[in-house]
């Protein structure tokens, strides 16, 4: 029987959609995926979309996403013809997750943490398992399940000290929602820990599953015939988020980037001189911000080159990544890769694909979202951290006046990328063992009769 604060929970998330559908418009303005197919966020479907047996893996966002792909395909490597369906909450995870569908397989959104749409979700599917993608534990998904004898995990599981502390405050919705979960794979043994401390079954430390994406070949190859052609080395802003664009510009400024170039005066270049010896690129992690940052740019007064415009990277001050889909194009353009969201308080970016892809990073003081993988590759050699974008850039410039370290901090990276593989092969055949081993879903209130699904 479910407690009186879960119904209480239940009665407030049906209270709100009313503002959920108003947040939704309000995104789909500048991001057009959000207007989207929105009643499936509420439990409505289109008719073709039905089944039974699902392996169903939810990936809210575009990192879990990509983090599913690499899942998902190691799923399909074991066992082949696995039905997938595949949930998101964000427009980009969706775009991100259209990629990895094959015949058979469906994808809608999450349902909204609201008894009657989650209750729709599952009477409509019937998933055999639900793999949540490392963070997205929701109160009302986890008991329906549980109540149905769904087993649902989390897969790739992540959990800061930040996040730990605010589930504490709300222990009466998190502390049932982690000990209903089948099982739990950490990344980190203190992931672990943070986990078992809010009464999840932790099964496994598997490690990071992004460790086993292979880096896009025929991009890594383009940037390597276009390298070969420019005339100065990249220095790259990777992910960037909201406040590090104007660091970098401000920073680029007080270093004299505007300003006629000094020559150079003996053996010793001045700090203007090095700026402008080297190209910048800044990659802005979300999509609905990339005509936000060339304004940013053109404001701080420096030209700017776009991707989506320019195709191949053309002269100019400042070159903008705004495409989806070719962070191993841009790591690869890179001689060395500044980390977003770890220079302002945000927890860092994952540094593993710029690894995969032999790039240098410099990461500044925030790395709380990936701290082991961090502490990894800076043990490694692969990564140096700095206080912040003034001392990071100033690093930069070392790094590429000193090609022996930078070729061997491109070394280490690689080396420290491929160390760290495995995580996929662990994880799939966890979640099939526990797929097998589940009996048929029950449905709470469904009056058709279901056909049990087959993992045999």
């Amino acid at each position: 029987m479910r407690s009186l604060l879960l119904r209480l929970y239940g009665a407030f998330t049906t209270l709100a959609q009313p503002l959920v559908r108003r947040k939704l418009r309000r995104r789909a303005v500048a991001e057009p995926g959000y207007a989207h197919a929105v009643e499936e966020r509420f439990g409505q479907y289109d008719e073709a979309a039905a089944g039974t047996g699902w392996c169903w893996v939810h990936a809210v966002s575009l990192g879990e996403a990509r983090a599913a792909g690499i899942l998902i395909a190691e799923l399909r490597r074991q066992y082949a013809g696995i039905p997938i369906l595949l949930t998101h909450g964000t427009a980009t995870g969706r775009e991100e997750g259209a990629k990895l569908l094959e015949a058979g397989d469906l994808q809608v959104w999450q349902p909204w943490d609201a008894p009657a749409a989650v209750a729709s979700f599952l009477d409509r599917f019937q998933p055999r398992i639900g793999v949540l993608m490392e963070t997205e534990v929701w109160p009302e998904l986890t008991a329906a399940c549980a109540e149905r004898g769904i087993p649902l995990v989390l897969a790739n599981a992540r959990l800061n000290e930040n996040s730990l502390a605010s589930a504490e405050r709300l222990g009466w919705l998190a502390r049932p929602a982690y000990s209903s979960l089948a099982a739990v794979w950490a990344q980190t043994e203190a992931d672990s820990h943070r986990l078992v401390s809010l009464g999840a079954k932790v099964e496994g430390v598997y490690g990071n599953l992004k460790f086993d994406a292979t880096p896009d070949a025929r991009q890594l190859a383009t940037a390597a015939r276009l390298r070969g052609q420019l005339p100065r080395p990249v220095v790259m802003l990777a992910s960037s988020r909201d406040g590090e664009e104007a660091q970098l510009l401000e920073v680029l400024k007080r270093f004299g980037a505007l300003a006629p170039v000094p020559p150079a005066q003996d053996a010793v270049q001045s700090i203007a001189r090095r700026v402008h010896d080297v190209q910048w690129m800044i990659v802005p992690r979300h999509p609905q911000r990339f005509d936000e940052v060339a304004a940013l740019i053109e404001s701080h007064g420096f030209a700017v080159a776009r991707r989506s415009t320019a195709g191949a990277p053309a002269e100019s001050e400042i070159w903008l990544g705004d495409s989806l889909g070719e962070m191993a194009l841009y790591y690869g353009l890179a001689d060395v890769a500044l980390l977003g969201g770890s220079f302002e308080a945000l927890g860092g970016q994952n540094l593993i694909e710029a690894a995969a892809c032999g790039c240098p990073v410099i990461m500044g003081p925030s790395t709380y979202n990936f701290a082991e993988a961090a502490e990894l590759s800076l043990a490694a050699g692969a990564s140096l951290r700095m206080s912040d974008m003034e001392h990071a850039v100033t690093a930069a410039l070392k790094l590429v006046e000193h090609q022996d370290r930078r070729e061997a901090m491109a070394e280490a990276a690689q080396a420290f990328a491929n160390a760290n593989r495995g995580a996929a092969q662990r994880t799939a055949a966890a979640v099939l063992s526990i797929a097998e081993a589940a009996p048929a879903p029950v449905p709470v209130a469904a009056a058709e009769e279901r056909t049990e699904p087959n993992f045999d």
